[in-house]
Protein backbone atom coordinates (compact mmCIF):
# COMPACT_ATOMS: atom_id res chain seq x y z
CA UNK A 1 0.00 0.00 0.00
CA UNK A 2 1.21 3.52 -0.80
CA UNK A 3 1.73 5.73 2.23
CA UNK A 4 -0.65 8.67 1.97
CA UNK A 5 1.82 10.82 3.87
CA UNK A 6 4.31 10.33 1.07
CA UNK A 7 1.76 11.19 -1.63
CA UNK A 8 -0.82 13.55 -0.06
CA UNK A 9 -2.72 14.09 -3.32
CA UNK A 10 -1.37 10.94 -4.66
CA UNK A 11 -3.82 8.29 -3.84
CA UNK A 12 -6.34 9.99 -6.13
CA UNK A 13 -8.96 8.80 -3.70
CA UNK A 14 -12.60 9.86 -4.27
CA UNK A 15 -13.62 10.82 -0.72
CA UNK A 16 -14.58 14.51 -0.82
CA UNK A 17 -14.41 14.83 -4.62
CA UNK A 18 -17.60 16.85 -5.01
CA UNK A 19 -16.68 19.27 -2.20
CA UNK A 20 -13.31 19.84 -3.83
CA UNK A 21 -15.05 20.33 -7.20
CA UNK A 22 -17.21 23.01 -5.57
CA UNK A 23 -14.11 24.87 -4.38
CA UNK A 24 -12.48 24.78 -7.82
CA UNK A 25 -15.40 25.92 -9.96
CA UNK A 26 -14.01 29.46 -10.22
CA UNK A 27 -11.02 28.12 -12.14
CA UNK A 28 -13.17 27.13 -15.11
CA UNK A 29 -13.49 29.70 -17.88
CA UNK A 30 -17.14 29.04 -18.52
CA UNK A 31 -17.42 31.77 -21.15
CA UNK A 32 -14.69 30.14 -23.26
CA UNK A 33 -16.13 26.63 -22.99
CA UNK A 34 -19.62 27.90 -23.86
CA UNK A 35 -18.37 30.01 -26.78
CA UNK A 36 -16.45 27.10 -28.30
CA UNK A 37 -19.42 24.80 -27.75
CA UNK A 38 -21.83 27.19 -29.53
CA UNK A 39 -19.39 27.83 -32.40
CA UNK A 40 -18.94 24.07 -32.86
CA UNK A 41 -22.70 23.54 -32.69
CA UNK A 42 -23.09 26.12 -35.46
CA UNK A 43 -20.30 24.71 -37.66
CA UNK A 44 -21.58 21.13 -37.34
CA UNK A 45 -25.16 22.25 -37.96
CA UNK A 46 -23.99 24.00 -41.12
CA UNK A 47 -22.40 20.77 -42.35
CA UNK A 48 -25.45 18.82 -41.20
CA UNK A 49 -27.79 21.04 -43.20
CA UNK A 50 -25.97 20.11 -46.38
CA UNK A 51 -25.83 16.42 -45.42
CA UNK A 52 -29.58 16.56 -44.84
CA UNK A 53 -30.17 18.18 -48.23
CA UNK A 54 -28.05 15.58 -50.01
CA UNK A 55 -29.84 12.80 -48.15
CA UNK A 56 -33.30 14.14 -49.04
CA UNK A 57 -32.38 14.43 -52.73
CA UNK A 58 -30.44 11.13 -53.03
CA UNK A 59 -27.19 12.95 -53.77
CA UNK A 60 -23.75 11.75 -52.65
CA UNK A 61 -23.30 12.55 -48.94
CA UNK A 62 -20.39 14.91 -49.61
CA UNK A 63 -19.67 16.76 -52.84
CA UNK A 64 -17.01 19.30 -52.00
CA UNK A 65 -17.49 21.77 -54.83
CA UNK A 66 -21.29 21.69 -54.75
CA UNK A 67 -21.46 21.75 -50.96
CA UNK A 68 -19.06 24.68 -50.63
CA UNK A 69 -21.08 26.63 -53.17
CA UNK A 70 -24.26 25.96 -51.17
CA UNK A 71 -23.01 27.22 -47.80
CA UNK A 72 -23.48 30.94 -48.64
CA UNK A 73 -27.13 30.15 -49.42
CA UNK A 74 -27.54 28.54 -46.01
CA UNK A 75 -25.93 31.56 -44.32
CA UNK A 76 -28.36 33.81 -46.18
CA UNK A 77 -31.34 31.74 -44.98
CA UNK A 78 -30.65 30.60 -41.40
CA UNK A 79 -33.95 28.71 -41.27
CA UNK A 80 -32.29 26.06 -43.42
CA UNK A 81 -29.99 25.29 -40.51
CA UNK A 82 -32.84 23.40 -38.83
CA UNK A 83 -32.26 20.53 -41.26
CA UNK A 84 -28.74 20.15 -39.86
CA UNK A 85 -29.76 19.71 -36.22
CA UNK A 86 -30.29 15.91 -36.33
CA UNK A 87 -26.66 15.53 -37.39
CA UNK A 88 -25.13 18.20 -35.17
CA UNK A 89 -27.04 17.43 -31.98
CA UNK A 90 -26.23 13.72 -32.32
CA UNK A 91 -22.55 14.38 -32.92
CA UNK A 92 -22.29 16.95 -30.13
CA UNK A 93 -24.02 14.57 -27.68
CA UNK A 94 -21.55 11.78 -28.52
CA UNK A 95 -18.52 14.07 -28.14
CA UNK A 96 -19.93 15.56 -24.94
CA UNK A 97 -20.59 12.11 -23.46
CA UNK A 98 -17.02 11.02 -24.26
CA UNK A 99 -15.39 14.08 -22.70
CA UNK A 100 -17.68 14.17 -19.67
CA UNK A 101 -16.88 10.51 -19.10
CA UNK A 102 -13.26 11.59 -18.62
CA UNK A 103 -14.18 14.73 -16.69
CA UNK A 104 -16.48 13.06 -14.16
CA UNK A 105 -13.91 10.34 -13.56
CA UNK A 106 -11.37 13.10 -12.84
CA UNK A 107 -13.81 14.73 -10.41
CA UNK A 108 -14.39 11.38 -8.71
CA UNK A 109 -10.66 10.84 -8.21
CA UNK A 110 -9.96 14.47 -7.24
CA UNK A 111 -7.80 15.06 -10.32
CA UNK A 112 -7.82 18.68 -11.45
CA UNK A 113 -9.26 18.82 -15.01
CA UNK A 114 -10.93 21.37 -17.26
CA UNK A 115 -14.38 21.22 -18.73
CA UNK A 116 -14.49 20.07 -22.39
CA UNK A 117 -13.02 22.33 -25.06
CA UNK A 118 -14.79 21.93 -28.41
CA UNK A 119 -12.92 22.76 -31.60
CA UNK A 120 -14.95 24.33 -34.43
CA UNK A 121 -13.19 23.92 -37.77
CA UNK A 122 -13.96 24.04 -41.52
CA UNK A 123 -13.63 20.27 -41.93
CA UNK A 124 -15.89 17.69 -43.57
CA UNK A 125 -17.75 17.32 -40.24
CA UNK A 126 -17.49 20.91 -38.97
CA UNK A 127 -15.19 20.17 -36.04
CA UNK A 128 -11.88 18.69 -34.94
CA UNK A 129 -13.53 17.09 -31.92
CA UNK A 130 -13.20 17.99 -28.25
CA UNK A 131 -10.83 17.44 -25.37
CA UNK A 132 -10.37 18.08 -21.67
CA UNK A 133 -7.15 19.30 -20.14
CA UNK A 134 -5.96 17.29 -17.14
CA UNK A 135 -4.08 19.82 -15.03
CA UNK A 136 -3.17 17.65 -12.05
CA UNK A 137 -1.16 14.44 -11.71
CA UNK A 138 -2.80 11.02 -11.93
CA UNK A 139 -0.77 8.97 -9.46
CA UNK A 140 -3.01 5.95 -8.99
CA UNK A 141 -3.03 3.10 -11.48
CA UNK A 142 -6.74 2.52 -10.89
CA UNK A 143 -7.51 6.22 -11.33
CA UNK A 144 -5.54 6.28 -14.60
CA UNK A 145 -7.44 3.30 -15.91
CA UNK A 146 -10.86 4.63 -14.90
CA UNK A 147 -10.20 8.08 -16.37
CA UNK A 148 -8.88 6.57 -19.60
CA UNK A 149 -11.67 4.05 -20.12
CA UNK A 150 -14.59 6.25 -18.99
CA UNK A 151 -14.58 8.43 -22.13
CA UNK A 152 -14.72 5.72 -24.81
CA UNK A 153 -17.33 3.69 -22.92
CA UNK A 154 -19.55 6.73 -22.29
CA UNK A 155 -19.27 7.86 -25.91
CA UNK A 156 -19.97 4.35 -27.20
CA UNK A 157 -23.04 4.10 -24.96
CA UNK A 158 -24.43 7.20 -26.68
CA UNK A 159 -23.42 6.41 -30.25
CA UNK A 160 -24.78 2.86 -30.26
CA UNK A 161 -28.49 3.79 -29.95
CA UNK A 162 -27.88 6.78 -32.25
CA UNK A 163 -26.52 4.43 -34.90
CA UNK A 164 -29.47 2.06 -34.53
CA UNK A 165 -31.99 4.93 -34.78
CA UNK A 166 -30.10 6.45 -37.72
CA UNK A 167 -30.13 3.12 -39.55
CA UNK A 168 -33.88 2.79 -38.95
CA UNK A 169 -34.36 6.15 -40.72
CA UNK A 170 -31.84 5.44 -43.47
CA UNK A 171 -32.92 4.92 -47.09
CA UNK A 172 -32.90 1.69 -49.02
CA UNK A 173 -32.17 2.52 -52.62
CA UNK A 174 -31.03 0.45 -55.56
CA UNK A 175 -27.58 1.98 -55.56
CA UNK A 176 -26.22 4.56 -53.13
CA UNK A 177 -24.68 7.43 -55.15
CA UNK A 178 -20.91 7.09 -55.08
CA UNK A 179 -19.85 9.81 -57.47
CA UNK A 180 -19.17 12.35 -54.72
CA UNK A 181 -15.86 13.55 -53.33
CA UNK A 182 -15.71 11.20 -50.35
CA UNK A 183 -16.60 7.56 -49.68
CA UNK A 184 -16.95 6.18 -46.15
CA UNK A 185 -15.82 2.82 -44.81
CA UNK A 186 -18.04 0.45 -42.85
CA UNK A 187 -16.87 -0.46 -39.32
CA UNK A 188 -17.81 -3.84 -37.90
CA UNK A 189 -20.27 -2.29 -35.42
CA UNK A 190 -22.18 -0.61 -38.23
CA UNK A 191 -22.24 -3.82 -40.27
CA UNK A 192 -23.61 -5.80 -37.31
CA UNK A 193 -26.34 -3.24 -36.60
CA UNK A 194 -27.26 -3.12 -40.29
CA UNK A 195 -27.95 -6.86 -40.12
CA UNK A 196 -30.04 -6.39 -36.97
CA UNK A 197 -32.02 -3.28 -37.98
CA UNK A 198 -32.23 -3.89 -41.74
CA UNK A 199 -32.02 -7.70 -42.13
CA UNK A 200 -31.51 -8.97 -45.65
CA UNK A 201 -30.42 -5.57 -47.00
CA UNK A 202 -27.03 -5.29 -48.65
CA UNK A 203 -24.79 -2.58 -47.16
CA UNK A 204 -24.30 -1.09 -50.61
CA UNK A 205 -28.01 -0.26 -50.79
CA UNK A 206 -28.18 1.61 -47.47
CA UNK A 207 -27.94 5.40 -47.66
CA UNK A 208 -27.14 6.48 -44.10
CA UNK A 209 -29.34 9.08 -42.46
CA UNK A 210 -27.39 12.08 -41.05
CA UNK A 211 -27.97 10.74 -37.50
CA UNK A 212 -26.27 7.47 -38.49
CA UNK A 213 -23.52 9.51 -40.18
CA UNK A 214 -22.90 11.33 -36.88
CA UNK A 215 -22.71 7.96 -35.09
CA UNK A 216 -20.23 6.79 -37.75
CA UNK A 217 -18.02 9.78 -36.86
CA UNK A 218 -18.36 8.78 -33.21
CA UNK A 219 -17.13 5.28 -34.04
CA UNK A 220 -14.18 6.68 -35.96
CA UNK A 221 -13.27 9.04 -33.09
CA UNK A 222 -13.59 6.17 -30.60
CA UNK A 223 -11.21 4.01 -32.64
CA UNK A 224 -8.66 6.84 -32.82
CA UNK A 225 -8.83 7.46 -29.08
CA UNK A 226 -8.48 3.76 -28.26
CA UNK A 227 -5.27 3.31 -30.24
CA UNK A 228 -2.92 1.79 -27.62
CA UNK A 229 -0.30 4.47 -28.08
CA UNK A 230 1.23 7.09 -25.80
CA UNK A 231 -1.23 9.32 -23.99
CA UNK A 232 -4.31 8.44 -26.00
CA UNK A 233 -7.14 6.79 -24.07
CA UNK A 234 -5.93 3.40 -25.30
CA UNK A 235 -2.41 4.34 -24.19
CA UNK A 236 -3.67 5.09 -20.67
CA UNK A 237 -5.41 1.72 -20.55
CA UNK A 238 -2.29 -0.02 -21.86
CA UNK A 239 -0.14 1.69 -19.21
CA UNK A 240 -2.58 0.73 -16.45
CA UNK A 241 -2.32 -2.90 -17.54
CA UNK A 242 1.39 -3.18 -18.37
CA UNK A 243 3.29 -0.07 -17.29
CA UNK A 244 6.70 -1.76 -17.72
CA UNK A 245 5.87 -2.70 -21.30
CA UNK A 246 4.01 0.47 -22.26
CA UNK A 247 6.88 2.19 -24.05
CA UNK A 248 7.83 -0.82 -26.18
CA UNK A 249 4.24 -1.82 -26.97
CA UNK A 250 3.32 1.78 -27.73
CA UNK A 251 6.17 2.03 -30.24
CA UNK A 252 5.15 -1.29 -31.78
CA UNK A 253 1.58 -0.12 -32.34
CA UNK A 254 2.91 3.20 -33.61
CA UNK A 255 5.01 1.36 -36.21
CA UNK A 256 1.94 -0.66 -37.21
CA UNK A 257 0.34 2.59 -38.43
CA UNK A 258 3.01 2.88 -41.13
CA UNK A 259 1.96 -0.14 -43.26
CA UNK A 260 -1.68 0.83 -42.66
CA UNK A 261 -0.84 4.24 -44.10
CA UNK A 262 1.06 2.80 -47.07
CA UNK A 263 -1.55 0.18 -47.94
CA UNK A 264 -4.93 1.52 -46.86
CA UNK A 265 -5.12 5.22 -45.90
CA UNK A 266 -2.29 7.71 -46.10
CA UNK A 267 -3.62 9.72 -43.11
CA UNK A 268 -2.37 6.94 -40.81
CA UNK A 269 1.15 8.15 -41.69
CA UNK A 270 0.21 11.63 -40.48
CA UNK A 271 -1.12 10.19 -37.20
CA UNK A 272 2.02 8.09 -36.79
CA UNK A 273 4.25 11.16 -37.18
CA UNK A 274 2.07 13.28 -34.88
CA UNK A 275 2.00 10.66 -32.14
CA UNK A 276 5.73 9.96 -32.50
CA UNK A 277 6.71 13.58 -31.90
CA UNK A 278 4.02 14.71 -29.47
CA UNK A 279 2.27 11.79 -27.79
CA UNK A 280 4.44 8.69 -27.53
CA UNK A 281 5.61 9.12 -23.91
CA UNK A 282 3.51 8.58 -20.80
CA UNK A 283 3.83 10.17 -17.32
CA UNK A 284 4.77 7.80 -14.52
CA UNK A 285 2.24 6.36 -12.09
CA UNK A 286 3.52 5.64 -8.58
CA UNK A 287 0.68 3.69 -6.99
CA UNK A 288 0.63 0.28 -8.68
CA UNK A 289 -2.25 -1.30 -6.77
CA UNK A 290 -3.59 -4.18 -8.92
CA UNK A 291 -6.53 -3.26 -11.12
CA UNK A 292 -8.75 -6.11 -10.00
CA UNK A 293 -11.07 -8.39 -11.96
CA UNK A 294 -13.75 -5.79 -12.72
CA UNK A 295 -11.34 -3.32 -14.29
CA UNK A 296 -9.63 -6.05 -16.29
CA UNK A 297 -13.03 -7.00 -17.72
CA UNK A 298 -13.62 -3.35 -18.62
CA UNK A 299 -10.23 -3.37 -20.33
CA UNK A 300 -11.30 -6.29 -22.51
CA UNK A 301 -14.57 -4.46 -23.22
CA UNK A 302 -12.54 -1.45 -24.40
CA UNK A 303 -10.60 -3.77 -26.73
CA UNK A 304 -13.86 -5.14 -28.17
CA UNK A 305 -15.13 -1.58 -28.71
CA UNK A 306 -11.88 -0.71 -30.50
CA UNK A 307 -12.13 -3.73 -32.82
CA UNK A 308 -15.79 -2.98 -33.61
CA UNK A 309 -15.02 0.69 -34.33
CA UNK A 310 -11.72 0.48 -36.23
CA UNK A 311 -11.53 0.77 -40.02
CA UNK A 312 -8.31 0.36 -42.03
CA UNK A 313 -9.75 2.69 -44.68
CA UNK A 314 -12.23 5.07 -42.98
CA UNK A 315 -12.42 7.56 -45.84
CA UNK A 316 -11.59 7.40 -49.53
CA UNK A 317 -11.16 10.69 -51.37
CA UNK A 318 -12.05 10.69 -55.04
Amino acid sequence: MTDRASFPAAANEPGSAWRRWGRQRARHRYWLHLTLFLLTLYSTTLVGARLGYNFAHNLPPIQLETDLAAYPEIWADPTRLAAGLPFSLTLMAILLAHEFGHFLACVYYRVDASLPYFIPAPTLIGTLGAFIRIRGPVLSRRALFDIGVAGPIAGFAFLLPALAIGLAYSKIIAEVPRDGSVLFGTPAMQWLLEKAVLPGIDSGSIYLHPVARAAWIGLFATALNLLPIGQLDGGHILYAFWSDWHRRLSRLFLLALVPLGLIYWWVWLFWAALLFFFGSRHPSVYDHTPLGTGRRQLGWLALVIFVLSFMPTPIVSR
